[in-house]
């Protein structure tokens, strides 16, 4: 009988509340990916290292999470892309996010990291209202 490589008590994705948005502090990108994938949920990864603006960090997600082309770039489109349509293409098992190296810039500051931040708590509460995980985990460059 094979046994399963990991309890699911073993899952760090256990011990963090359903919808939320958290800094990754002691997670390993690496670890949350095989929690996700353990778990059945979505896995999306945005590496945001070399973006510099606002534009720079919305195409960056866009790109990393595989939106359409005609993906709008503004948060609206972000929040969009984020909720609505994933809930209208049927049920959802779940979000694992992973937003790492958020950048600390004149042209990314401090109101547009926490207004990119709202957008990811903003789809947390929306998928919260519909009783599915939504977990942000987030690093800043």
């Amino acid at each position: 009988m094979d046994m399963p490589l990991r309890k699911d008590q073993d899952n760090p994705l256990q011990r963090v509340r359903a919808n939320i948005v958290q800094s990754i502090r002691a997670f390993r990108v690496q670890d949350l990916q095989e929690a996700a994938v353990a778990l059945g949920h979505h896995f999306l990864y945005a590496n945001l290292a070399h973006a510099q603006s606002k534009q720079d960090v919305l195409d960056l997600i866009a790109q990393q999470f595989t939106f359409p082309a005609q993906h709008g770039k503004n948060f609206d489109a972000l929040y969009d892309g984020m909720t609505d349509p994933l809930h209208r293409s049927g049920p959802q098992p779940g979000f694992v996010v992973a937003l790492e190296q958020i950048p600390i810039t004149a042209k990314f500051d401090k109101e547009a990291r926490e207004q990119l931040l709202d957008i990811f708590r903003d789809a947390a509460d929306y998928w919260a209202e519909r009783k599915i995980a939504f977990r942000c985990f987030y690093s800043f460059l």
